[in-house]
């Protein structure tokens, strides 16, 4: 079994409530678990090394989305920028 590890030192969220937070790392967490679940996108991470920064170009977010949702976007974006 592969590990992987993830650590998001920042999360920038602009445009949020401050109480919606914690709905949003929770939907984040959850999708990333679900992207590393695929094998292919570890066997690519792995294969560039260590990444010390990931930059995630916007992503799009619908205007009613619940907050765990806008956390979910946001794992699928670092997922898509993985598999580039």
């Amino acid at each position: 079994m592969k590990h992987v590890v993830v650590h998001i030192d920042h999360l920038v969220l602009k445009g949020f409530r401050p109480e919606d937070r914690h709905a949003i790392a929770a939907g984040l967490q959850q999708e990333l678990v679900r992207v590393f679940a695929d094998g292919e996108a570890v066997s690519l991470l792995q294969a560039r090394g260590d990444m010390p920064r990931l930059r995630v170009s916007g992503v799009p977010v619908e205007p009613a989305a619940k907050p765990q949702r806008v956390g979910q976007s946001a794992a699928q974006g670092i997922g898509k920028e993985i598999v580039k």
